[in-house]
């Protein structure tokens, strides 16, 4: 152990023997559930600073569902599928678009359709 350790190590024995604890709110009850419990111990902390950050899990797999329908809608031929794996992409913008107002982000995605749609019709 260092200085820094010792030093702090010795003040919570010290405030302990003194009783400067025993007025703390929730003194003498069970701590709360860790909600990242199932988490692998070495995530932990990403996920509570993820969490803090304001990031989700839900936010992240609707981002990855968006990416596997784009993908889809690329390499589909069928244009009857097509248009309803677009239905579906437009309801998982909707959805992460809802998350970002939450975190008060601006997320411009209409930009983004319009660039992408540009990019189709030049392809095409």
């Amino acid at each position: 152990m260092d200085f820094f350790s010792i030093i702090s190590e010795q003040r919570i024995k010290e405030a302990h023997r003194n009783g400067e604890f025993d007025n703390l709110p929730g003194y003498g009850k069970p701590l709360p559930k860790d909600e990242f419990e199932h988490v692998p111990p070495d995530m932990r902390m990403a996920y509570r600073m993820m969490k803090n950050a304001g990031y989700s899990m839900e936010e992240a797999e609707i981002r990855k569902e968006m990416m596997s329908i784009e993908k889809l809608i690329a390499m589909c031929e069928d244009e009857e599928e097509k248009e309803s794996l677009k239905k579906e992409l437009n309801e998982k913008y909707v959805k992460f678009n809802q998350f970002m107002s939450k975190r008060k982000k601006d997320t411009n995605s209409s930009i983004f359709k319009n660039y992408e749609s540009k990019i189709e019709k030049k392809l095409l």
